[in-house]
C-alpha cells in the first residue's frame, strides 16, 4: 500500500488529480474536514459509492482506518493511497480545516 504525506495529498486534491476520501464518522466530519473531501464513513463504505475516475487518497483521524480502506480499495483494483497521520497531521501542518458553512473547523 502507498502512503502519501498531508502536503502531497492537499496539493493533489487541490489540483483535482485525486479524490480525497474522508472515512471518519459523522461527528468527526462535522467538527472539521479537508476542503473538497468526499465523506464516506468506513462503517458505511460501499464499493459502488466510490468514484473510479481518479486515484483515491483515504484519510481519517490518525491513519489507521484510512490505511485499511486504502488497502481494501487496492485489492479491489482501485488506485489508492493512505494519507499518513490523517487529519491530525493535516491540521498540525497548517492545512485548511473547515466545518459546515465554510467556517474554521477542528479535528476531533
Amino acid at each position: 500500500m502507498t502512503d502519501v504525506d498531508v502536503r502531497e495529498a492537499h496539493r493533489a486534491a487541490l489540483a483535482g488529480q485525486v479524490l480525497l476520501l474522508d472515512v471518519r464518522e459523522d461527528d468527526e466530519w462535522a467538527a472539521g474536514r479537508a476542503p473538497g473531501a468526499l465523506h464516506l464513513p468506513m462503517s458505511r463504505l460501499r464499493q459502488d459509492s466510490i468514484p473510479t475516475d481518479r486515484p483515491v487518497y483515504a484519510i481519517c483521524r490518525v491513519g489507521g482506518r484510512s490505511a485499511a480502506v486504502a488497502q481494501a480499495l487496492e485489492q479491489l483494483g482501485y488506485s489508492a493511497a493512505n494519507v499518513t497521520g490523517g487529519m491530525l497531521s493535516w491540521a498540525a501542518a497548517g492545512l485548511p480545516v473547515e466545518a459546515d458553512g465554510g467556517v474554521q473547523g477542528q479535528v476531533v
